[in-house]
């Protein structure tokens, strides 16, 4: 079905992309979500939601001096983003895209949902730790969309922290856009994601069940079944994880689009380790009933002071992103 402007739908289609950013080169990667965004409408999506910095490429970055950061780097309303404005007005759809932002002088991880009716939503991560440059947002994004429903928009790491994903579900969402950068990264937990060598997907055409097995198994798709399920189920919400694939500079991104209904269940996703659309429509009558909605309507605020009052022991995003030391609370280690 087209899930374009019709306030009245009850189901509602959407696309999620994972693509191989090239590092830096703008001119390609926006010709990549061009063709792919055409694609994905020819299919029916009135939604297409591309992964985090898409357009500029992700773990490189961390590489670059801040002067070269500035100079990428492009304004909310530069040529980048007012290309994607054109696309979706040309298409008639919503399209999200991952850039680097530069405002004031400051710089963000920032992603922009472009609708067809030339409203533009930017979120900035809350959480970055890219670069030392890189600023974290300080807002939630949550806005009312041409479709009858509002979305919400947390960039990676965002959504490893449930009180984001929560209170994005307080401000309204019942579809959570959630681009990332994923998979293959080096956590120091023993039990968390490793490095894929990049032998693997180098050779992904003379032996793809090697590729295959490791971008689905513990530092892929097994890790995010672990928790992205449950963001989805405990806030009673659809959730759109689009993600990089292929070499990140020195990481593999696994892929693993999917997307999944407010009772945490896989409704689409991707098993292929290359480029690829993912279209699944939305049953938005699952949405007043499904179990995170009750849980949502069933809490007690007044017994979570603890929630927003500060332990002591925080850290700024990049220091916890990649800090070896264990975590003290008043009840010990976790």
């Amino acid at each position: 079905m087209d899930g374009r402007f019709d306030g009245g739908m009850t189901s509602f289609r959407a696309a999620v992309v994972q693509f191989e950013p090239v590092p830096d080169d703008t001119v390609a990667n926006l010709a990549t979500v061009e063709r792919l965004a055409r694609e994905a409408a020819a299919g029916g999506a009135g939604l297409v939601v591309f992964p985090e910095m898409c357009l500029f490429g992700y773990w490189h970055l961390r590489r670059q001096t801040t002067a070269r950061l500035l100079e990428l780097a492009e304004p909310a309303d530069g040529p980048l983003v007012s290309r994607v404005i054109a696309l979706a007005a040309e298409l008639g759809v919503g399209i999200g895209v991952g850039f680097l932002e530069v405002a004031d002088g400051v710089l963000f991880n920032a992603y922009a949902v472009c609708l067809p009716d030339g409203q533009v939503h930017v979120h900035r991560k809350l959480h970055a730790f890219e670069h030392e440059a890189i600023a974290s947002g300080s807002t939630y994004t949550v806005f009312d969309t041409p479709w009858g429903f509002r979305a919400g928009v947390l960039i990676c790491w965002d959504n490893n922290l449930v009180e984001n994903v929560r209170i994005t579900a307080l401000l309204g969402a019942t579809v959570l856009i959630a681009p990332h950068q994923t998979g293959g990264t080096n956590s120091r937990s023993p039990y968390g994601m490793k490095p894929i060598p990049l032998s693997v997907w180098e050779n992904r055409r003379t032996d793809p069940a090697a590729v295959e097995a490791a971008f689905n198994g513990p530092s892929g798709r097994e890790w995010l079944l672990r928790w992205l399920p449950s963001r989805a189920h405990d806030n009673g919400l659809f959730l759109l994880f689009s993600n990089g694939v292929g070499r990140d500079d020195d990481e593999l991104r696994t892929g693993n689009s999917m997307i999944l209904d407010p009772y945490g269940r896989i409704v689409a996703e991707t098993p292929v380790p290359a480029e690829s659309i993912v279209l699944a429509d939305l049953d938005l009558d699952l949405v007043p009933l499904a179990t995170g909605r009750r849980w949502l309507r069933g809490r007690r605020p007044e017994l979570y002071e603890l929630l927003t009052k500060p332990m002591g022991n925080e850290l700024d995003p990049r220091a916890a992103r990649f800090s070896d030391a264990p975590v003290e609370l008043p009840g010990g280690h976790i």
